[in-house]
């Protein structure tokens, strides 16, 4: 197989080197239990204390306000559930259409409930052709009875940003708790969370060069919480469980590179997307960008290639070692268009030719040059057998630009 192009880093990044090094220890010689009284484990837990300031520091909170868990699903699912169980007399949840299948399934499951017996009712709130959240239809969608809003900093499919600080001060006016899945967003987009209205916030190792396996959940001080891993006395009784302390250790110096590469996210990382989608454009006719271009994560392209298939593309990138997405990982396999796409409104035909690009720190122009050579011969051949029976013709269409 030839050298790997990865083009999927909003699936999963590659575990940093540093990031590796500082956890090797704790598969070896510091194997105690963090929660144990003896000196061994107790200078375990010291490890466990400085990657909670390490991700703290990146996140811009206080360091007790940063509970660790498995995985961003885990920290989703208990930032939501514990509104709805610190809130039974409020019943009703609000998302965007848009979000990931860890926000919408769960949600979806909730209105279902058990044998039939919803736990709550939802609203899904919008977004327009150019995949931006529908403040207004947010604002118009709030009442009485709304326990907590759930929307995410960054789509994982688009990159666009949604208003987070519009959003959670419309929620702190009216008293309903703020969560954000910034899954995306943490480690590529500047912030400091001390200064928002947001109180709560779930993101996820594996997204920034850390192990799979390992999340956070920020708890702003002062929200009431209710954990949904009952067990022992760990994360300050909000999480029961032995500590992970080989992934936490991860997590934490995986935050701490974050921290450091934030400029070159946003400049190497973003000249390298803007090179890549500027003659992906120019080279492949009838493509378009969906989603806000000057409002997105800069590591995030989505373009669609009308009148062919996107699976097929992939399977032939695949043949030259470069792996990018048609979409969410968590929902590959569905033969149905990307649910982002078709709530912006994209087309049929354009949905189904959807490739996203997602790039990393560690991706260089060269490899950038050898998409460009490759995937333009490509989607003339797809075309030229294509069920839609179009060749393309020389348009090119931005959305939102």
């Amino acid at each position: 197989m030839p050298d790997v192009i990865y083009l999927d880093n909003n699936a999963t990044t590659a575990v940093a080197p540093e990031v590796r090094e500082a956890m090797l220890p704790f598969l070896t010689d510091l194997y105690g239990n963090p929660s144990s009284i003896h000196t061994f484990g107790g200078q375990v837990m010291k490890h466990v204390d400085r990657a909670r300031e390490q991700v703290a520091d990146l996140l811009g909170c206080h360091p007790t306000e940063v509970i660790f868990t498995s995985c961003g699903t885990e920290s989703d699912s208990t930032a939501i559930t514990s509104a709805l169980a610190c809130w039974p007399e409020r019943r009703h949840v609000i998302t965007s259409r848009v979000e990931h299948p860890a926000v919408l399934n769960l949600c979806q499951a909730l209105a279902t409930g058990a044998h039939g017996r919803p736990v709550c009712r939802v609203t899904q709130v919008p977004v327009n052709a150019a995949g931006e959240f529908d403040l207004p239809a947010f604002g118009d969608a709030l009442d009485d009875d709304t326990a907590v809003v759930s929307v995410m900093w960054a789509n994982n499919e688009t990159g666009v940003l949604f208003p987070v600080e519009d959003v959670g001060a419309l929620c702190r006016d009216r008293g309903i708790v703020f969560h954000t899945d910034a899954i995306q967003a943490v480690g590529k987009v500047p912030m400091n969370v001390a200064d928002l209205p947001i109180d709560m916030l779930s993101l996820s190792g594996h997204k920034l060069h850390a192990p799979k396996g390992v999340g956070a959940l920020y708890v702003q001080r002062g929200t009431r919480f209710s954990p949904m891993m009952i067990g022992g006395h760990q994360e300050q009784n909000r999480r029961g469980g032995t500590e992970s302390v080989p992934l936490i250790v991860a997590l934490g110096k995986a935050a701490e590179l974050a921290k450091a590469n934030l400029e070159k996210e946003n400049t190497q990382v973003r000249a390298l997307r803007d090179r890549l989608e500027r003659k992906l454009l120019a080279a492949a006719p009838d493509a378009r960008v969906n989603g806000r271009t000057d409002l997105r994560l800069p590591n995030t392209t989505n373009i669609s290639f009308e009148y062919v298939e996107g699976e097929a593309i992939l399977l032939m990138l695949d043949q030259y070692g470069i792996c990018a997405s048609s979409g969410s990982a968590c929902t590959t396999g569905s033969l149905e268009p990307s649910h982002v796409l078709r709530a912006m409104g994209v087309p049929f035909t354009a949905a189904h030719g959807s490739i996203r690009f997602s790039l990393s720190v560690y991706n260089t122009q060269k490899e950038m040059d050898r998409v460009v050579e490759v995937l333009p011969p490509i989607i003339r051949r797809l075309r030229e057998i294509s069920p839609f029976g179009r060749e393309g013709s020389p348009a090119v269409e931005t959305i939102g630009s």
